[in-house]
C-alpha cells in the first residue's frame, strides 16, 4: 500500500474562502479603528460638567419667594 502524502487544509476551497473572508473582515475593522477611533476626544471642562451634573450644586437661597400663599 502506498503511503497517502498528507493533505494541506489550504487545498480545500471552503478553508481558502473562509481565511479569506476573515482577512478582508479583519482589514476593515482595523481600517474603521484607525479612522473614527484614533484618539479619544476630551471635552473642555468635562470633570467640572460631571461632578455638577453627578452631584449638583447647592442652590443659593433666593431672594423671591416662590412659594404659594395658603388659602
Amino acid at each position: 500500500m502506498p503511503e497517502r502524502d498528507p493533505t494541506s487544509p489550504w487545498r480545500i476551497p471552503l478553508v481558502r474562502e473562509v481565511a479569506a473572508i476573515l482577512l478582508i473582515k479583519l482589514t476593515l475593522l482595523l481600517g474603521i479603528k484607525a479612522i473614527w477611533f484614533d484618539a479619544p476626544t476630551v471635552p473642555q471642562d468635562g470633570q467640572q460638567r460631571v461632578e455638577s451634573h453627578l452631584l449638583g450644586q447647592p442652590s443659593a437661597p433666593s431672594s423671591t419667594s416662590t412659594e404659594e400663599t395658603p388659602r
